[in-house]
């Protein structure tokens, strides 16, 4: 039995903001998260908060160490605290990962934001889509830069920025996705995630940096002189310099510092080979002869090199697939012979209806395609040209409609046989995920593995087969009384396939709409039945299994056309350069990270198959690809980045063992907390049971959310958590009673456990005060307060009073506390919070220091900028005066001496402006000094909760 003090006590303690100097920062979102955190994550996101947030942090972690959990606690801090104007900005096909991740781990709804509903919105009355009440808000990249203007009037809390390397070359004119995006954000917080920070320059990082805080630096030219030559060439001084520079706002660790606290499984490689009919290789050998030519009218000039690849990829998958898609071409030849005005259409729906997630290639794609010019044509030539073609067409179809054969379907039977026998062997799950990037194959799959004796299901953008309909109801029915259905039919559609899945089928066979969004720990077979071409996509896949929680190592079988010298090729550098099926954590940051954009690399791919007939043409523009990759693999910048990045592993290791312990103890006291609070609120409403941490409320069972971490398969219940509107209920109940003072009985001898420091009190009794005060300053910081003494005036430390209300209590009569006591009790809080606020102050006095440092640097950077353009102004004009003494003719002479006295003049005039110009720099950053020390005025509140005579038995 606990007492309203106790509830009281818990609900601040539960709600307080803490400093970034210690884990209590995070303690909502700890409490908040079902994901088991590693320690590695918590320093990452105290880090963001310690950057401060006012302006954010680069968080350039390893890939594979789950930087987006990262970001989550950040999130999921602020949200607790109601800062919930959240823009996350990812590469498109990330967006319902971070949807789905958002709300399985951290319970934070979120909506994608694109043309389709935006523009709905806008029709309905909403004005600006960005502005979303307790939605946090997911965009691509494109798709901000597009609505930058509607972008930036939005008052954000947070701008997070996924695989932000796309943005490291901001400081170049070209790149207009990344300025558009760093003008747009200006002003607010970042968080900026990447694990390849820096690739080719340093220029690179300078970019990065200007995103979070544009006055690290003074500008490119400064930075380009005095950094961007790479280690080997900068003095040590100026090396130490820009360590310190980055060293607040960036933030990087390395796997091999994790291994202590993170189990990696393995990735392992079966390369199933098949060799096509000969009817199935005619086939494939007449329509890639088609797409190359250079004038085809069932291909619209607007999206040619767009529609081929899909063709391509139709063509790979298999003759089921590639018949439907001819005919869309035929029909579309059909309009054309009837006189409609087709030429220019842009995307044909029925076109690309066969190929999941496309949506996310067409942004990125930019079609060039160059066609001869066919005006030059009479309409009887254009007339015959495309009835020659249709004809032609309509023997591809009719040959793939005759095959009945599928050497690639039977050697999925081979594969399956031998990826089952090895998960036998491992003692994993005999489940497999099949990746295929045509729906008509996947139907074809489905009908085969089925007559074989398999269980399967299917999953896919649409999802809206009979089968997945029943699916969908099952699993409404199942969790009617949980918390698990989110109203989002396609989410749930979503869940509820993945879910029958784990329990019922066997195989899984997915296009690439599962790619991303989805956690298939619980599988580790993976078969790439269609292998993409971007590596991106590939590592996205294989990464549904090969993920945190994933207990077993992981085989990935890719199924590779013996016949086709592009297809080995292409295997060949997904396999070799870019380390995709192999080692612990796939492809590294140093590789995969050489890509501004897959989409880019898939385009390179594409152009050889376009435009190389023979093996030989193939090897050699295959060769020329792999070169230019091994030059940026190979990557100058990885020694700076080693140097210039990283902390020693000592360093970090002790940093991180510390974390794991503070995290622990502080999960564990929360959850205490929220436990004993929820049944003193509730114990009129709710049956509570302490075995299980579980209660029933209104016929519906919840279980408290740190059994649900290690028990996510629960069935049926409503996950409790800090988060949950009922315990936002309970616990502003407890924050707003108020309570007079009482004699309180601590029960020692009722607790189950030992605590040293209060059996030299059993027997004892004194008075208690609490108070809390609030300090607004660098960090917002809430502090709790105890002021406690015995009968006999020793008083108790903060820590004793802490412990006190982990003991059950039962309450007695009201009291009056005695005045002499009141001011007893008043002094020793008046000592406790001057020395909370001194804390304080010594910290804003470091914050101060480096501010102030960070803005002399920036100064000095364009101070010294100013007297380089006149020293390269004078280099100029010395030039100029030696070539002037070697020509002879006067008419020359006299323009070269006229273009000396300009230079000369402008010298002069530069000079006499410099201490002007170096004045008004001086200025500027006395002026941005002042808005900080703005900032760190303290403002101080303070709030008396309650006070109470205690007793120990």
């Amino acid at each position: 039995m606990s007492t309203n003090f106790h509830s009281q006590y818990y609900a601040y303690e539960l709600t307080k903001q803490s400093s970034a100097s210690s884990v209590g920062r995070l303690s909502q979102s700890l409490i908040n998260a079902t994901v088991d955190l590693n320690p590695h994550q918590v320093e990452a996101a105290l880090f963001a908060f310690r950057a401060p947030l006012d302006r954010g942090a680069l968080l350039a972690d390893e890939v594979g160490l789950g930087k987006t959990i990262e970001a989550g606690l950040i999130i999921s801090q602020l949200w607790a605290e109601r800062k919930r104007k959240i823009l996350i900005i990812v590469p498109p096909p990330l967006r319902k990962q971070w949807n789905q991740e958002l709300m399985e781990k951290f319970y934070i709804p979120s909506m994608i934001l694109e043309s389709k509903n935006f523009n709905e919105m806008q029709r309905s009355g909403v004005s600006n889509p960005f502005h979303q009440q307790d939605l946090a808000v997911i965009t691509s990249f494109q798709f901000a830069r597009n609505k930058d203007s509607e972008l930036k009037r939005v008052n954000w809390d947070l701008v997070i920025i996924d695989e932000a390397h796309r943005l490291r070359n901001v400081y170049k004119k070209s790149n207009k996705i990344g300025r558009a995006l760093r003008s747009a954000t200006e002003g607010f917080p970042k968080i900026l995630l990447t694990a390849t920070p820096l690739q080719n320059s340093l220029m690179e990082l300078y970019g990065l940096v200007s995103f979070i805080d544009p006055h690290i630096f003074g500008d490119e030219t400064t930075f380009r002189k005095q950094f961007s030559r790479g280690s080997r060439e900068m003095s040590q001084a100026d090396f130490i310099d820009l360590k310190q520079r980055i060293k607040p706002v960036c933030h990087r660790t390395l796997r091999r510092q994790v291994t202590e606290y993170v189990n990696y499984t393995q990735r392992i490689p079966i390369t199933q080979t098949f060799i096509p009919t000969e009817a199935e290789w005619a086939l494939y050998e007449r329509v890639s002869s088609y797409l190359q030519r250079e004038v085809l009218f069932a291909l619209p000039k607007a999206q040619r090199s767009l529609m081929t690849l899909v063709v391509r990829k139709i063509l790979a998958s298999s003759s089921f697939a590639l018949s439907d898609t001819l005919q869309s071409l035929i029909r579309r030849l059909d309009d054309l012979l009837q006189g409609n005005n087709v030429g220019n259409l842009g995307i044909n729906k029925e076109f690309y209806n066969d190929v999941d997630e496309f949506d996310d290639t067409l942004e990125e794609w930019d079609d060039s395609f160059e066609e001869l010019d066919i005006n030059d044509l009479t309409e009887e030539e254009k007339h015959a040209l495309i009835l020659k073609e249709k004809q032609e067409l309509q023997s591809y179809y009719n040959l793939a409609k005759s095959i009945t054969e599928n050497a690639k379907g039977d050697a999925l039977l081979l594969a399956l046989e031998s990826g089952f026998e090895k998960m036998r062997e491992i003692k994993a799950n005999e489940k497999a995920v099949i990746f295929t990037e045509s729906r008509r194959t996947q139907n074809y799959l489905k009908e085969m593995l089925e007559y074989k004796g398999y269980n399967v299901v299917l999953f896919n953008g649409q999802n809206s087969d009979p089968e997945a309909k029943k699916i969908y109801q099952w699993w409404l029915e199942k969790h009617q009384n949980d918390d698990k259905i989110t109203g989002s039919k396609t989410a749930d559609m979503r869940a509820a396939l993945v879910e029958y899945f784990r329990e019922h089928a066997s195989i899984l066979i997915a296009t690439e709409s599962a790619s991303e969004g989805i956690n298939l720990q619980f599988c580790s077979l993976i078969v790439n039945y269609d292998l993409p071409w971007n590596p991106q996509r590939v590592e996205q896949r294989i990464g549904r299994c090969h993920r945190y929680g994933q207990k077993h190592d992981v085989v990935v079988i890719n199924f590779l056309n013996s016949k086709n010298a592009a297809d080995k090729r292409v295997f060949e550098l997904l396999s070799e350069k870019f380390k995709l099926f192999d080692g612990v954590f796939g492809s590294s940051d140093e590789v995969l990270g050489t890509l501004e954009s897959g989409v880019d690399f898939e385009k390179r791919i594409q152009e050889i198959y376009q435009t190389c007939r023979t093996s030989e043409e193939i090897n050699s523009a295959f060769s020329q690809l792999q070169e230019e990759l091994d030059e940026q693999i190979r990557n100058k910048m990885q020694e700076t980045r080693s140097s210039l990045m990283e902390n020693f592993d000592d360093e970090v290791r002790e940093k991180l063992r510390d974390h794991f312990e503070q995290t622990s103890i502080q999960m564990n006291r929360l959850e205490r907390f929220l436990w004993n609070l929820s049944k003193i609120e509730g114990q009129k409403e709710a049956v509570f049971d302490d075995a299980s941490l579980s209660f029933t409320k209104d016929n519906k069972k919840y279980q408290f959310i740190s059994r649900m971490k290690k028990e996510q398969n629960s069935e049926n219940v409503v996950h409790f958590r800090l988060s949950h509107p009922l315990a936002n209920l309970w616990v502003e109940k407890a924050k707003k009673r108020s309570l007079k003072p009482k004699e309180i009985t601590f029960m020692y001898s009722d607790y189950e456990g030992k605590i040293s420091v209060l059996e030299s009190l059993i027997g004892k009794e004194g008075w208690l005060s609490l108070d809390v005060i609030n300090i607004e300053s660098v960090e917002t910081e809430q502090h709790l307060i105890f002021s406690a003494v015995d009968t006999n005036s020793n008083q108790l430390d903060q820590d004793i009073c802490e412990k006190l209300f982990l003991l059950p209590a039962t309450d007695h009569e009201d009291i009056i506390v005695p005045g002499s006591i009141e001011n007893t009790l008043g002094y020793i809080r008046e000592c406790q919070e001057d020395a909370v606020l001194n804390n304080i102050m010594e910290r804003t006095a470091e914050y101060m220091d480096s501010e102030l440092e960070k803005l002399d640097k920036w100064a000095k950077d364009l101070k010294v900028k100013l007297e380089v353009e006149i020293d390269e102004v004078s280099v100029e004009i010395d030039y100029l005066k030696k070539d002037s003494k070697t020509i002879r003719n006067i008419q020359e002479k006299l323009e070269m001496n006229k273009k000396i006295k300009e230079l000369e003049k402008k010298r002069n005039d530069m000079r006499r402006n410099l201490y002007d110009q170096q004045d008004q720099i001086d200025e500027q950053k006395d002026t941005l000094f002042e808005e900080i020390e703005a900032k760190l005025q303290q403002k101080v509140t303070k709030q008396h909760l309650f006070a109470l005579k205690w007793r120990i038995i």
